[in-house]
């Protein structure tokens, strides 16, 4: 497909539905973490996904690139990867699916402010400033506010730890020979590098099984297919197609749709300054990824 100077109908319906598919997944992280240990999880995800990739690669012909130049970045993928996994299943387990996700969406906040120092060309500006001002006071909040339950520090630190690993991945991506290679191999290197790292270190954190039945099975297939095979795909997919500043703005939506179906479904407590921090989080998200007009030439 041409590739669009704006996001069109299609490309928006798209990117809401990806962002529903996101949101969905930390419930099911969530209740997964019923039969299975988070670790060992996230690790049979990268494994199932990296099965189903090396299928379609090769369904596709798209070949195994390991070429010398790309495979110190791409073990860096990898172990970004499995820490940001690591955190991520981790944290659902120890706090609600709403604190988590306001906390893990914050990555673009953290990506911005690495960039600023480390990419050229990408500046904060006032506007951007703005926006990681708003959305780190939501994340302050987050933290700030203990409920009772699944809410504890220990875990929100970890949703944290999560948006960094997925900011690492951003920024290995941008400043490696990494962004020189198809993304399939991209994904590739995250999942083959982390499946053997996940697998390595679950036994630290406890027993493997905690009595799976048929729903966390049929979580995990929706994790490998869905999410960290197809769904992957489908984002650079969405990348390759629309501008990418465009692409990103709209993950304000999964964070909002999140704390929308953890209310819903697994009827989390959602107070008044959790739903303050969503908000300024995801204008914080907007503001930071929405691209400055260029005025036409008289």
């Amino acid at each position: 497909m041409e590739r669009r100077d704006t996001i069109d109908a299609a490309g928006a319906a798209a990117l809401v539905a990806f962002a529903g598919m996101l949101a969905i997944n930390q419930v099911v992280i969530k209740l997964g973490n019923g039969g299975f240990q988070p670790v060992f999880m996230a690790a049979l995800r990268s494994v199932g996904a990296l099965v189903v990739l090396m299928i379609w690669m090769r369904l596709r012909g798209v070949a195994l690139d390991l070429r010398v130049g790309t495979r110190g970045a791409g073990m860096l993928l990898g172990g970004l990867f499995a820490f940001e996994f690591v955190c991520l299943f981790w944290a659902l387990d120890h706090t609600s699916v709403a604190r988590a996700s306001i906390l893990f969406y914050s990555m673009p906040v953290i990506l911005t402010l690495a960039a600023h120092f480390v990419l050229p060309g990408e500046r904060l500006t006032l506007r951007r400033l703005l926006g990681l001002v708003l959305a780190m006071t939501g994340v302050i909040l987050v933290l700030a506010e203990r409920q009772g339950g699944q809410a504890s520090l220990a875990g929100d630190l970890a949703a944290l730890g999560a948006a960094c690993g997925w900011a690492g991945i951003a920024l290995c991506v941008r400043l490696t020979g990494m962004s020189r290679v198809a993304p399939e191999m991209q994904l590739w290197w995250q999942l083959a590098v982390s499946s053997v790292l996940l697998m390595a270190i679950a036994p630290l954190f406890g027993e493997l099984l905690r009595g799976p039945g048929p729903w966390h099975f049929a979580g995990l297939l929706y994790q490998v297919f869905a999410v960290a095979s197809f769904g992957f795909l489908f984002w650079f997919f969405l990348m390759s197609i629309y501008p990418a500043s465009g692409v990103a703005s709209f993950s304000f939506l999964t964070p909002v749709l999140s704390v929308g179906l953890g209310w819903a479904l697994l009827g989390e407590q959602v107070s008044a300054n959790v739903i303050v921090a969503l908000v300024l989080v995801a204008v914080g998200i907007v503001l930071i990824n929405r691209k400055r007009a260029v005025r036409p030439a008289a």
